[in-house]
């Protein structure tokens, strides 16, 4: 899962949102520098992608795409799932996305300078473009996978990935909207054992 689905799947839980979202940064030791709530968030993320990476129905995605796109087909199946999640949001939450990213960015401004110059800058970048609001268009998720391929150190092609996106939208949307009843409960039991 990407950005979006991580923080989605913290529930209500600010700081473990924060925590799930930060944890790719998180190397380490550094860990038990993090307030224990913060730390849950880095482990439930950690959870969340054992999970997803084992997860027959997130499988099946990848190898769809693995031919064209090798070890670059998970972080673009991510990205999708969060494309649908953008797009499909009033589903999965009460509150719009828009106010949501608000109150979520607003937190993550306050929480900011407790973390490192790196995870200062990416909190700052994520805030500045909006990247919630950006995956719910395929403009933007145009966008977003242009950005990352200039920043892939081996040749990615994940700017073309939106092509396969467009030609097998039924396909992808399907398989997220199964994935997610499953993960939901997943993250649900988790979160309360945290």
């Amino acid at each position: 899962m990407n950005f979006l689905a991580h923080v989605y799947l913290s529930g209500s839980n600010m700081q473990l949102a924060i925590g799930n979202l930060i944890a790719d940064r998180i190397k380490g030791k550094k860990i038990n520098l993090l307030t224990p709530e913060i730390r849950a968030g880095v482990i439930l993320h950690r959870d969340i992608d054992h999970f997803t990476d084992h997860h027959h129905i997130f499988r099946e995605c990848v190898t769809k795409l693995f031919p064209k796109y090798r070890h670059y087909s998970r972080v673009i199946v991510d990205i999708y799932f969060d494309h649908f999640l953008a797009l499909n949001w009033a589903y999965f939450h009460t509150i719009p996305l828009n106010d949501y990213s608000n109150n979520f960015y607003k937190e993550l401004e306050r929480k900011s300078p407790e973390f490192t110059d790196d995870i200062q800058k990416f909190i700052k970048a994520l805030i500045k473009y909006n990247w919630f609001k950006y995956y719910g268009s395929l403009s933007g998720l145009q966008d977003i996978l242009n950005q990352m391929e200039k920043r892939t150190k081996f040749p990615s092609n994940l700017a073309a990935s939106i092509q396969e996106l467009k030609q097998n939208y039924e396909y992808f949307q399907s398989h997220f909207f199964q994935f997610m009843k499953e993960i939901i409960v997943f993250t649900k039991t988790k979160t309360k054992d945290l």
